[in-house]
Protein backbone atom coordinates (compact mmCIF):
# COMPACT_ATOMS: atom_id res chain seq x y z
CA UNK A 1 0.00 0.00 0.00
CA UNK A 2 0.97 3.53 -0.72
CA UNK A 3 1.77 5.95 2.01
CA UNK A 4 1.02 9.44 1.22
CA UNK A 5 4.13 12.21 1.70
CA UNK A 6 2.74 15.99 3.37
CA UNK A 7 4.65 18.82 3.18
CA UNK A 8 5.78 18.11 6.50
CA UNK A 9 7.64 14.98 5.75
CA UNK A 10 9.79 16.80 2.84
CA UNK A 11 10.51 19.38 5.42
CA UNK A 12 12.30 17.05 7.76
CA UNK A 13 13.72 14.57 5.17
CA UNK A 14 15.18 17.27 3.28
CA UNK A 15 16.52 18.61 6.33
CA UNK A 16 17.95 15.74 7.50
CA UNK A 17 19.53 14.94 4.24
CA UNK A 18 20.95 18.81 3.45
CA UNK A 19 21.80 19.75 7.43
CA UNK A 20 19.40 22.98 6.77
CA UNK A 21 17.00 23.70 9.46
CA UNK A 22 13.40 23.10 9.37
CA UNK A 23 12.37 26.08 9.11
CA UNK A 24 14.91 27.13 6.36
CA UNK A 25 13.63 24.27 4.13
CA UNK A 26 10.10 25.15 4.96
CA UNK A 27 10.77 28.50 4.31
CA UNK A 28 12.44 27.32 0.58
CA UNK A 29 9.43 25.02 -0.01
CA UNK A 30 7.13 27.38 0.63
CA UNK A 31 8.88 29.93 -1.71
CA UNK A 32 8.82 27.23 -4.52
CA UNK A 33 5.57 27.17 -4.17
CA UNK A 34 4.44 30.33 -4.27
CA UNK A 35 6.20 31.05 -7.36
CA UNK A 36 4.94 27.87 -9.09
CA UNK A 37 1.46 29.18 -8.13
CA UNK A 38 2.30 32.58 -9.31
CA UNK A 39 3.41 31.45 -12.72
CA UNK A 40 0.65 29.14 -13.53
CA UNK A 41 -1.95 31.87 -12.30
CA UNK A 42 -0.32 34.26 -15.11
CA UNK A 43 -0.75 31.50 -17.41
CA UNK A 44 2.80 30.74 -17.81
CA UNK A 45 4.41 26.66 -18.12
CA UNK A 46 6.51 25.37 -15.32
CA UNK A 47 8.82 23.15 -16.56
CA UNK A 48 11.13 21.21 -14.02
CA UNK A 49 13.83 18.90 -16.34
CA UNK A 50 13.85 15.28 -15.73
CA UNK A 51 10.62 16.31 -13.29
CA UNK A 52 8.24 17.32 -15.45
CA UNK A 53 6.38 20.34 -16.86
CA UNK A 54 2.71 22.12 -14.90
CA UNK A 55 1.03 24.11 -18.24
CA UNK A 56 -2.35 25.85 -17.54
CA UNK A 57 -5.02 24.00 -20.30
CA UNK A 58 -8.57 25.37 -20.85
CA UNK A 59 -11.50 22.41 -20.57
CA UNK A 60 -14.65 23.25 -22.91
CA UNK A 61 -18.09 23.98 -21.23
CA UNK A 62 -20.11 20.76 -21.45
CA UNK A 63 -23.48 19.33 -20.08
CA UNK A 64 -23.75 17.31 -17.15
CA UNK A 65 -25.91 15.55 -15.03
CA UNK A 66 -27.04 15.44 -11.37
CA UNK A 67 -26.91 11.39 -10.61
CA UNK A 68 -29.89 12.54 -7.91
CA UNK A 69 -32.16 14.17 -10.97
CA UNK A 70 -30.78 12.20 -14.44
CA UNK A 71 -33.40 14.22 -16.65
CA UNK A 72 -32.67 17.50 -15.74
CA UNK A 73 -28.91 18.84 -17.44
CA UNK A 74 -26.19 20.67 -15.89
CA UNK A 75 -24.07 23.10 -17.62
CA UNK A 76 -20.90 22.57 -16.45
CA UNK A 77 -18.61 26.28 -17.81
CA UNK A 78 -15.39 26.16 -19.19
CA UNK A 79 -12.36 26.37 -16.55
CA UNK A 80 -8.84 26.60 -16.45
CA UNK A 81 -7.07 23.55 -15.03
CA UNK A 82 -3.22 22.89 -13.99
CA UNK A 83 -2.06 19.76 -16.18
CA UNK A 84 1.07 18.04 -15.10
CA UNK A 85 2.84 15.88 -17.70
CA UNK A 86 6.08 13.81 -15.93
CA UNK A 87 9.56 14.04 -17.42
CA UNK A 88 11.68 11.34 -19.05
CA UNK A 89 13.08 10.61 -15.75
CA UNK A 90 10.69 10.20 -13.81
CA UNK A 91 8.48 8.13 -16.37
CA UNK A 92 11.33 5.61 -16.21
CA UNK A 93 11.03 5.27 -12.35
CA UNK A 94 7.71 5.37 -11.63
CA UNK A 95 7.44 2.89 -14.36
CA UNK A 96 9.23 0.71 -12.09
CA UNK A 97 6.90 0.20 -9.33
CA UNK A 98 4.94 -1.64 -11.21
CA UNK A 99 6.24 -5.04 -10.34
CA UNK A 100 6.32 -4.14 -6.80
CA UNK A 101 2.94 -3.35 -6.64
CA UNK A 102 1.80 -6.59 -8.51
CA UNK A 103 3.55 -8.37 -6.13
CA UNK A 104 2.06 -6.64 -3.21
CA UNK A 105 -1.32 -7.29 -4.58
CA UNK A 106 -0.65 -11.73 -4.52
Amino acid sequence: MSTTITKRDLVIRISNETGLTQQEVFNVLQSFIEEVTTSLSANDDVVLRNFGAFQVTKTKPKIGRNPNKPEAAVPIPARAVVKFKPGKELKERVAKVLPELEASDS
